[in-house]
């Protein structure tokens, strides 16, 4: 079904079961397949293909030769019933591949809202992505990875399956993450190595002096003062309560059990 007002180019192939929005541009020779759900405001252009179940919200713009909601690549797949969600306002450039998720895992690939994917970056399944992402020119995300609000990754950088990373990380490029990167940290390397904590980017999203002070300390207890990450739990806990920013850090290195980047 499309609704009025989109202009949907001659040459694409819409599926019956495909539900376009209102005001959506798809351009020529691209695909749209069966159970694709497209919210208004899309800009789709010329030679995309985007396969279902696929649900994606509103002014999302993909440009060409991306390939969107497509079966996975894990040799376990068997043509299981996967869904892939897209929240709004996404860019995805040139040449970007989204997977739908596994039955092994929750079954479902999700990417949320106001993200940058540079051209040719790979977001295999099950993933889950949040808001303000920006993943540069080759970024390669390996399956079940889950990235916080507003990290930034490199561009030629991979993360093995399983990573976590947390909200304002940054990945510098042509790293090799294989293990969680805490909220705020700047890593970078292959293997990937810290550097420091995101001081520029936190400046910039409106942390505190105070608040970016306390995080670097927190960043030394982790990672530099050769801590257990036990006694490092029992330090970080009796700062909380003076500094709500690391509450987010705090909680993200007790739920992980596959180790941090020092």
């Amino acid at each position: 079904m499309v609704k009025l007002q989109s202009q949907i180019h001659p040459t694409a192939i819409i599926h019956k079961s495909a539900i376009v929005g209102k005001n959506v541009n798809i351009g020529p020779y691209s695909i749209i397949g069966a159970r694709v759900e497209i919210g208004d405001d899309c800009w789709i252009a010329p030679h995309v293909v985007i396969n279902g179940p696929t649900k994606m919200g509103r002014n999302n713009k993909i440009f060409q030769f991306s390939s969107i909601g497509e079966d996975c690549q894990d040799l376990k797949y068997a043509g299981e019933e996967t869904f892939l969600e897209i929240g709004e306002n996404n860019v995805f450039r040139e040449s970007c591949t989204i997977h739908r998720g596994t039955v092994q895992d929750k079954g479902i690939t999700r990417i949320g809202n106001n993200n940058l994917l540079m051209a040719y970056v790979h977001v295999a399944h099950d993933c889950i992505l949040g808001n303000n992402i920006i993943l540069s020119n080759n970024a390669t995300l390996a399956g079940h990875i889950k990235l916080a609000n507003n990290v930034i990754v490199g561009g030629l950088s991979a993360l093995h399956q399983f990573t976590r990373v947390g909200e304002f990380a940054m990945i510098g490029g042509c790293s090799a993450v294989n293990k969680d990167v805490p909220p705020y940290f700047l890593i970078t390397g292959n293997p990937a190595k810290t550097l420091g904590i995101n001081s520029i980017g936190l400046k910039r999203s409106g942390f505190s002096s105070k608040a970016i002070m306390e995080i670097k300390r927190v960043y030394k207890i982790l990672c530099r003062n050769g801590n257990t990450l036990e006694n490092a739990k029992l330090q970080i806990a009796e700062k909380l309560a003076s500094c709500p920013e690391l509450q987010s850090l705090y909680d993200f290195i007790c739920e992980g059990n596959r180790g941090i980047i020092h």
